[in-house]
């Protein structure tokens, strides 16, 4: 096994595309670049899993990777997403509907339920976004409470996803933004959604 370190924008891209709960850095890279699991079954039973976690102003967090080739992000994107399910991040959201909320909560909400009806299937993608201790979306009003009485749970539309409202607007617009690259949109893309959802 070698270890490689990768910048935080590279480590999100790569985190963004996990599929299932527990998928290690070695076996995303490998599915993005078409690689057999063959090829290097000893080195995936000892890679660790990718998991979201609130960036830290720290070194960028070094992941087990085995080296590979250098690839350019058009080729990642066309591997990641097949093109029936791709989002139209340029047009997800109206700035009619999102003057229509009141506040903060209001346009977060509107924003998170613009994602969800854009990509239902993969919606479920954000549950992996969470703080150190914090809880920020789950299935339940009850899950989020568990995890902090001060949750404020509101559910997104009618989804079946809930989020917690109780932040103050900066990280409602780090969350938002996290759960835009969790379904694929850039980080530059992201952030000037979430400037124009929540300014």
């Amino acid at each position: 096994m070698k270890y490689i370190e990768v910048d935080e924008e590279l480590y999100r891209f790569i985190a963004g595309k996990t599929e299932r709960i527990g998928e290690s850095a070695s076996d995303i890279l490998r599915r993005l670049l078409g690689l057999s699991a063959a090829e290097s079954s000893a080195s995936a039973s000892a890679s660790a899993p990718v998991a979201i976690s609130e960036p830290s102003m720290e070194a960028a967090p070094a992941l087990a990777v085995p080296a590979v080739k250098e690839v350019a992000p058009a080729e990642h994107e066309a591997a990641a997403v097949p093109a029936s399910q791709e989002i139209d991040f340029a047009n997800l959201l109206s700035v009619a509907g999102l003057d229509a909320q009141k506040g903060a909560v209001g346009r977060f909400l509107f924003a998170l339920e613009s994602l969800y009806q854009a990509a239902p299937t993969r919606f479920e993608q954000v549950l992996q976004i969470q703080g150190r201790d914090r809880l920020y979306f789950a299935t339940s009003k009850d899950a989020l409470l568990k995890a902090s009485k001060s949750a404020n749970p509101k559910e997104i539309g009618s989804s079946g996803f809930w989020v917690t409202t109780n932040n103050n607007t900066a990280k409602k617009r780090t969350i938002l933004e996290e759960a835009l690259v969790q379904l694929g949109c850039s980080p530059e893309r992201a952030k000037s959604l979430g400037e124009l959802a929540l300014a």
